[in-house]
């Protein structure tokens, strides 16, 4: 049997009948709070909303830069490992471990930054959207990984043998334009490079006649060394890198200046340069040529060339792009556009040709749903970077950069594509966790779109819209609730002096009624 406890001539069952200890604490406490005066709690309230609403000012500005609460971030990595936690979207037998491995691969590289394929020339172009508005249309990343494909492809080990290759070797590398422009001058002294007059195209022509003039000059240069190149390709790796590098050279040179030829109106021939380009390296996709093609035929309204195209790189075994799906959904909508009607439709229903349409449109939507705003003209447009991200805002902004007009040149195009798009969505409900047609919808394009776009004077697309989390929220309630206190202690003192002291008096009472109670 357990003992009694004598406390103030009373005694109590320890097992049955609560400690009165727990009384007497708490009326110590009551007494204290029957102390503090008005003054106190205005300070204690005027404290506490500063402190919330820093607190608020920080997750907001770390939502804004990261797309995460930085409390929630912090609870998850940190806090719920250490409390036991198991993430639920880990696999839970090798069955299921394998599919998402893979997934999560395709995701990983539908991230990849790919060379914008109707990427615009610096000089003639880039720089003098900079002069006329003062703005920077590239950012530094945006720069850099230029630079670091300009290495990939137009240098390799052997430069060092030939002075000019050894000077442009470090022009590429320089992160100044006045030195490599400088530095291009100085190898063009010793010999006719190739690599040299690209760069003065891209960087110091003003004009795209100049900038073709000085790429005839390159593809001149060029011609040669892939011609000596190739003759000695296979007396060693040496050579056969070096060969690697002219042809890459060679295929650049005959790339641009065939987008010279679009731009300057000629584009016939534009396109006559990119088939016969496309059949003499067919193994070279990495320039993704047939993009640029695509945009020209659309140019001449050769729908039939288009669609050709289209059946052989709207493969499944191939990466998809902006350009790829889009093109396939306005070829269908062309069939029905004109006479669509969304009345009709919802009348009579959709025939087979209107549901094609509608479905080409819900496929290019669910790969890139940035696409459509600019396209509807819904969200302005800026110059499209050098590089692009699948799936992201970059990839929007230089699809509808350049396919706008051709949207626009279809009647009812646009209006179709108006009345059908957001249906997307009513299939995918949750697209960052499942997908329809194509993968889950990659959760990094925000961030690499954020390094890819000038975010000074362009608001980043985000897909889909993030809604504020709830740390953020409750920050700001509290905040909000807190400075009310504050402002009601201060105004009216004997007021809220008097609600303080009735709420205090209701704590002991409600406690010892549910200590009683259990």
């Amino acid at each position: 049997m357990a003992p009694y406890t004598h406390i103030n001539g009373t005694f109590y069952d320890p097992l049955c009948t609560p400690c009165p200890c727990l009384f007497f604490l708490v009326s110590a406490v009551s007494m204290f709070l029957n102390t503090l005066t008005p003054k106190f709690y205005v300070a204690l309230t005027g404290t506490s909303s500063l402190i919330s609403g820093l607190i608020l000012i920080f997750e907001w500005w770390y939502f804004r830069k990261y797309g995460t609460s930085f409390i929630e971030q912090v609870s998850v990595s940190h806090l719920r490992p250490l409390l036991g936690g198991v993430d639920s979207s880990s696999p839970t037998n090798p069955n299921t471990s394998n599919g998402e491995a893979d997934s999560n691969r395709q995701s990983v590289s539908e991230c990849k930054v790919w060379r914008n394929p109707l990427n615009l020339f610096r000089g003639a172009e880039y720089n003098r959207y900079t002069w006329v508005t003062g703005r920077e249309p590239l950012t530094y990343y945006d720069m850099n990984l230029s630079a670091q494909d300009h290495q990939t492809f137009f240098t390799c080990d052997s430069d060092h043998l030939r002075p000019a290759d050894a000077i442009m070797q470090k022009a590429w590398r320089e992160r100044n334009p006045q030195a490599r422009i400088s530095a291009a001058h100085e190898a063009l002294e010793l010999e006719d490079c190739a690599t040299a007059y690209i760069l003065l195209a891209e960087e110091e022509a003003t004009t795209i006649m100049e900038a073709e003039r000085l790429f005839k000059q390159a593809l001149k240069a060029g011609e040669g060394c892939y011609r000596r190149s190739q003759q000695l390709q296979h007396h060693g790796t040496q050579y056969e890198a070096q060969h690697r590098r002219d042809t890459n050279v060679l295929v650049y040179i005959k790339r641009r200046l065939a987008m010279c030829s679009r731009k300057l109106g000629r584009t016939r021939e534009a396109v006559k340069m990119m088939r016969d380009l496309m059949k003499e390296f067919p193994l070279l996709s990495m320039f993704n040529i047939h993009e640029n093609l695509l945009e020209s035929l659309l140019e001449l309204q050769n729908y039939a060339d288009v669609q050709a195209v289209l059946a052989k790189y709207d493969d499944i075994s191939l990466p998809k792009s902006a350009t790829i799906c889009y093109t396939a959904a306005l070829l269908k909508a062309r069939a029905v556009s004109d006479k669509f009607s969304p009345e009709a439709a919802s009348r009579r229903g959709l025939s087979t040709a209107e549901m094609n349409a509608v479905e080409a449109i819900h496929r290019a939507v669910e790969f890139n749903p940035h696409v459509p705003k600019y396209l509807l003209e819904m969200k302005s447009l800026i110059l499209p970077p050098e590089h692009i991200l699948k799936r992201g805002d970059s990839e929007a902004i230089a699809y509808a950069f350049f396919h706008l007009q051709h949207w626009k040149r279809v009647e009812g195009a646009l209006n179709l594509l108006h009345c059908t798009w957001e249906g997307t969505f009513r299939m995918i409900p949750y697209p960052l966790e499942k997908g329809h047609l194509f993968y889950p919808y990659p959760i990094c394009t925000e961030t690499a779109d954020r390094e890819l776009l000038p975010t000074v004077f362009h608001e980043v697309s985000v897909y889909p819209k993030k809604e504020l989390p709830f740390f953020i929220l409750f920050t700001a309630g509290l905040c909000s609730f807190t400075a009310m206190l504050a402002l009601l202690t201060h105004q009216f003192p004997e007021l809220m002096g008097v609600f303080a002291k009735a709420v205090r008096s209701l704590w002991p009472a409600q406690l010892q009624s549910s200590l009683t109670h259990s």
